[in-house]
C-alpha cells in the first residue's frame, strides 16, 4: 500500500493542476481587486474577503490530499451512498435554510461561515450517474436506462428549484452533453436548442404584428418547416421528398399571400396547417418504409407546435416577475438600467473602461467605488476586465479553453465507463459555468447568479469545485497505480 500512495504523485495529471493553481491564483487577485477596502488596505485579514478567500484556498489544499490518499476505487464504490446523504441535505435545506436574498439555499453554520449544499451536489449526481451507466451491459437508448439516469439529474436539481435557487439547478442542464456522449440521440440535443431558440425568437417579436398574424409565431413556424425540410435532404437523404415538401410550402404560400390581398388573415394557421399535414405524411411514410427516423421527425414538428403556443402560458404563469425582467433586459425588450438591467450595464461599463491594456491592478474606478453589486462573486469577471484589459480577459479565458481540452483529453483516455462519464460530467459542469458566467457578465446571456469557477468568491464554490475536479484527478490517476 505504501508504494501505492507514493505513486499516486507520480501518475496525476500536473499539467492539470498547474492549470488549478494558476486559476486560484488570479482569482483571489481578482478577488482582492474587487474588494479592496480604503479602511482595511491588508490582503490577509480574515475579516476582509481577500483574507477570508485565503483560508477557504488553505483548506481546499487540505481537501486535495485527503481526496488523493484514498483508495482509487473509494469514489465508485460509495457513488450511491454520497449521492443519498447529499439528497437529504437538500431537502434538509429546504426547511432549514433561512431566506437570504430570496433563496432558502444557504445553511448558516457561524455568523461569518455559511454553506450552499447545492455546490457540493455536483459531484455527489456525477457520481451516481458514472456509478449507474457502469453497470454490466448498460445502453443509455434503452427506455429504463435513460429514466433513471435522468431521474439522478433531475432530483437534486427539484431539490434546487425548492430552494429558490433557479440559477444553481440550470447547472444540471449540462449533464445532456454527458448523456449524448454515451449515446444519446443528437435528435434530443437538437430538440432541446430548438426549444431555447423558439423560446426566444417568439417571445422577441411577439409585440410585432403583420396583416393580422404574430410575426414571432409565423418565424418560429416558419423555422419548424425549414428543419423538416433541411433533416430530410441531408439527415434523411431523402432529396426527391425534401424538394416535394418545399413545392408545396411553396404554392401554399403564394397561394395564400394571394388570397390575403383581398381578405386578411391570420398567416400561422397556414404554416401550421401545413407542418400537421407534412407531419401526418411522415408518419404514413415511416410505416409504409419501416423506417422510424420519419415518424421520429414528425413527432419533433408536431411537440414544436405544441411548445410553440404554450411559450407565453410558462413565461407568464410559471417564470417568477424577476425571472420574467431578467429575459426581457437580456433579450432587449425592456430597458432597466435602474432594476435588473443595472448589473450587467454597470459591468460592461467596467469592462469597456478597461480597453486594451486595462487599468491596472486596484484601479478599477467601476469595482473601487462599487457600482456593479457582486463584483467579487457572480460579477467578477468585469474586474479582470477593468484591471488588466482585453488581454486579461483573453488570458483568462484562453486558460479556461486549455484547462478544459485537457479535462476532455483526461476524459478520452479512463479505461472504465465510470471513470469516462464523471470525466465528462467534469468537463460539463465547468463549461457550463465558464460559458454562462462570462456570457451574463457581458449582455450575452440572462443573469442566472453563478460563480466562475476559481475565481469567484465563496468557500461553498470553491471547496464543489476543488473536490469535483479532483476527485477525477484521483480516477485518473488510478490507472496507472501500483498494486
Amino acid at each position: 500500500m505504501p508504494n501505492s500512495k507514493t505513486s499516486i504523485w507520480k501518475t496525476v495529471d500536473w499539467f492539470t493542476i498547474i492549470l488549478y493553481v494558476i486559476m486560484i491564483t488570479a482569482g483571489w487577485i481578482s478577488i482582492c481587486g474587487a474588494s479592496y477596502d480604503f479602511d482595511n488596505p491588508s490582503f490577509f485579514d480574515p475579516s476582509g474577503r481577500p483574507g477570508m478567500q485565503l483560508i477557504w484556498i488553505g483548506t481546499s489544499i487540505v481537501l486535495i490530499f485527503m481526496i488523493m490518499m484514498l483508495d482509487k476505487n473509494f469514489f465508485e464504490t460509495f457513488a450511491y451512498p454520497i449521492y443519498g446523504l447529499m439528497l437529504i441535505l437538500l431537502i434538509l435545506t429546504i426547511f432549514l435554510a433561512p431566506d437570504i436574498k430570496g433563496s432558502r439555499s444557504w445553511l448558516v453554520i457561524t455568523s461569518s461561515i455559511r454553506l450552499q449544499p447545492a455546490e457540493f451536489a455536483k459531484f455527489a449526481t456525477a457520481l451516481a450517474l458514472a456509478k449507474f451507466m457502469n453497470t454490466y451491459e448498460f445502453n443509455l437508448l434503452k427506455g429504463k436506462n435513460f429514466m433513471i439516469s435522468a431521474l439522478i439529474v433531475l432530483a437534486p436539481m427539484l431539490c434546487i428549484i425548492l430552494q429558490k435557487e433557479t440559477g444553481s439547478s440550470l447547472v444540471f442542464l449540462a449533464f445532456a452533453l454527458v448523456f449524448y456522449r454515451e449515446g444519446m440521440s443528437g435528435y434530443v440535443l437538437l430538440t432541446s436548442l430548438c426549444a431555447a431558440m423558439f423560446f426566444i425568437v417568439e417571445l422577441k417579436y411577439e409585440s410585432f404584428i403583420w396583416n393580422f398574424t404574430p410575426v414571432g409565431e409565423l418565424v418560429v413556424a416558419c423555422i419548424i418547416l425549414a428543419i423538416i425540410c433541411i433533416m430530410l435532404r441531408f439527415v434523411l437523404k431523402e432529396s426527391a421528398l425534401s424538394n416535394y415538401f418545399l413545392g408545396i410550402i411553396a404554392f401554399v404560400g403564394v397561394a395564400a399571400y394571394a388570397v390575403s390581398l383581398f381578405y386578411a388573415f391570420n398567416f400561422v394557421w397556414v404554416a401550421v396547417g401545413l407542418i400537421i399535414c407534412l407531419s401526418l405524411y411522415l408518419i404514413l411514410y415511416s410505416i409504409k418504409k419501416i423506417v422510424w427516423q420519419y415518424a421520429l421527425l414528425a413527432l419533433f414538428a408536431l411537440v414544436s407546435v405544441g411548445f410553440l403556443f404554450s411559450v407565453d402560458y410558462v413565461f407568464d404563469e410559471v417564470l417568477e416577475p424577476h425571472q420574467q425582467l431578467r429575459i426581457k433586459v437580456a433579450l432587449g425588450l425592456e430597458n432597466d438600467p435602474a432594476g435588473a438591467g443595472y448589473n450587467v450595464n454597470q459591468s460592461k461599463i467596467a469592462i469597456g473602461s478597461g480597453g486594451f491594456w486595462g487599468k491596472g491592478f486596484l484601479n478599477g474606478t467601476q469595482t473601487k467605488l462599487k457600482y456593479v453589486p457582486e463584483q467579487d462573486t457572480d460579477f467578477i469577471f468585469c474586474t479582470v476586465g477593468e484591471e488588466f484589459g482585453f488581454l486579461g480577459s483573453f488570458f483568462v479565458i484562453l486558460i479556461y479553453g486549455m484547462f478544459l481540452l485537457r479535462l476532455i483529453s483526461l476524459a478520452e483516455r479512463q479505461d472504465t465507463t465510470f471513470g469516462r462519464v464523471y470525466g465528462y460530467s467534469v468537463v460539463s459542469i465547468f463549461f457550463f459555468h465558464a460559458i454562462v458566467n462570462v456570457g451574463m457578465v457581458t449582455g450575452l446571456t440572462p443573469v442566472i447568479g453563478i460563480p466562475l469557477p476559481f475565481f469567484s468568491y465563496g468557500g461553498s464554490s470553491l471547496w464543489g469545485f476543488t473536490i469535483l475536479l479532483f476527485i477525477f484527478l484521483r480516477i485518473d490517476s488510478g490507472r496507472k497505480e501500483e498494486v
